[in-house]
């Protein structure tokens, strides 16, 4: 189609056998839902503790949905909504009791409409590697599952011995805390496929976050998807970055091979979070090295330098930040970070608390508005320009250009090209639309327009004095 013709074209390279062959004739993108439109902004709409909000969850969200919505969030991602042994959610018993710590079921469905009448697109948290059982066999085992889905011991893999498993070895990575569920059956397919058309369906989600695919084949995502047909779909791989002696190695290759193996398997109906960037980006800059972001073919080294369109960009979530604070970016450096993936392709997904932080909040809302007005997408063209020790900038698109870390760096001293069509402009010069400490970011314009954006000479060289560059070169 015409509009898939213009976009910009992904690397090929590196996908997997599967993708290999289906993007060898035409270079187009796999069919499915994934990352949506290619324009979307996704808020994870909670942490770790809300749940203990006054009130419920739910009913916070639905009050601050409209905010949301003008603030340009395209999809809002949700705490598991089923009943679960953790407080969390992520430790599920009867899927189709949707009472749980974040509210009732009734406050879930009026949050849902409310979504729908700002056409927000909710992603439920769809945890089904493993359940929770209700009750306990003879030997003391957790093994009978109550509710609509009444399994017993023969919808556990047989690899978990400590719950007396009788089905199929796991098709993935075993998870110790609850029973693993056997995806190999025909029978749970089907039940957890009428479960999903039901919280498409009746209860009226959009779309779907896959929690620990790790744990089964993404062979089993692809028909979950294909049978409940989301706007969105996206999968939790979190794997394990390479490092020497505490230092995270220069090539991660490798790891971001292995995601891109699973979305492979899943047909590319599935999009996954970009662990691979944020290992890579927060190593860079809190040790002050930026010139690891950058590949040994001059591609962006995380998931969304090999297949943008199904890299779900972060900076930090539930696990990594929030209270638990697993894998921390460093809080002094958010600014940088929110920085990189709001300008870069991949899809964005923005943390419940950086969204919530005064200052941060600020900077985070001017990135996005600059990432709509450009119509910067998830398949956007990256060209790295500078890599030091304590620099990083780039151009996307043509049409926007970055820098972060310390070192002094501009577009029109570097002198970068006006964008396509605006190279006949006598007055026009990169101009400084957002900057902060350590970071700052430039469109093409007339310099008399800078003193209508709100931003005048003086104070734009001055906060960029504190982002360690110049936006008057």
């Amino acid at each position: 189609r015409s509009t898939k013709q213009a976009e910009p074209a992904e690397p090929t390279a590196q996908r997997g056998g599967g993708a290999e062959l289906r993007f060898a004739d035409g270079g187009g993108t796999s069919t499915g839902p994934a990352s949506g439109n290619g324009y979307e902004i996704i808020l994870q709409g909670f942490n770790w503790e809300s749940w203990k909000t006054s009130g419920g969850w739910y009913n916070e969200l639905s009050r601050r949905m409209a905010e949301i919505y003008d603030d340009g969030f395209t999809a809002v991602w949700l705490p598991p909504s089923t009943d679960s042994v953790s407080e969390q959610g992520y430790l599920p018993r009867d899927l189709y009791n949707l009472n749980s710590r974040y509210g009732s079921e009734d406050e879930l469905r009026t949050l849902l409409r409310r979504m729908k009448e700002l056409k927000i697109k909710s992603i439920a948290d769809i945890v089904i590697n493993h359940r929770c059982a209700q009750d306990q066999d003879e030997q003391g085992r957790w093994n009978r599952f109550g509710g609509r889905l009444s399994w017993d011991a023969s919808a556990i893999t047989c690899d978990n011995n400590e719950f007396g498993g009788t089905g199929a070895p796991g098709s993935g990575e075993d998870y110790s805390a609850a029973p693993n569920v056997d995806h190999t059956q025909e029978r749970i397919r089907h039940d957890l496929k009428e479960w999903l058309k039901y919280m498409r369906k009746n209860v009226g989600y959009d779309g779907w976050r896959f929690d620990f695919v790790k744990g089964y084949s993404g062979k089993y995502t692809r028909e979950y998807i294909d049978e409940s047909t989301p706007l969105m779909a996206f999968g939790e791989f979190w794997d394990a970055c390479s490092y020497t002696d505490g230092v995270l190695d220069y090539n991660q290759d490798n790891h971001r091979q292995r995601t891109v193996n699973w979305c492979d398997a899943t047909g590319g109906t599935a999009s996954a979070f970009d662990f691979t960037t944020k290992g890579i980006l927060q190593e860079a800059c809190y040790r002050n090295e930026y010139w690891r972001l950058i590949d040994d073919r001059g591609r962006p080294p995380g998931m969304c330098g090999m297949w943008p369109s199904r890299a779900v960009t972060f900076i930090e979530n539930h696990d990594t930040g929030s209270t638990l604070g697993h894998w921390p970016f460093p809080d002094y450096k958010l600014g940088e970070g929110y920085a990189y993936i709001l300008t870069h392709p991949g899809t964005p997904c923005v943390f419940w608390d950086h969204y919530e932080r005064d200052g941060l909040r600020e900077t985070i809302l001017d990135l996005m508005r600059l990432r709509r007005e450009l119509k910067i997408m998830h398949r956007s063209s990256v060209k790295v320009v500078k890599t030091t020790a304590d620099l990083y900038a780039a151009c996307i698109d043509g049409k926007l250009c970055m820098k972060i870390g310390s070192g002094e760096w501009s577009p029109n001293s570097a002198n970068i090209p006006p964008p396509p069509g605006q190279e006949d402009d006598p007055d026009g010069r990169w101009l400084c639309q957002v900057s902060g400490s350590g970071y700052a970011v430039w469109t093409f314009g007339s310099a008399s327009e800078l003193n209508g954006n709100g931003m005048d000479p003086e104070s734009s060289a001055g906060l960029l004095a504190s982002a360690g560059g110049s936006g008057w070169a």
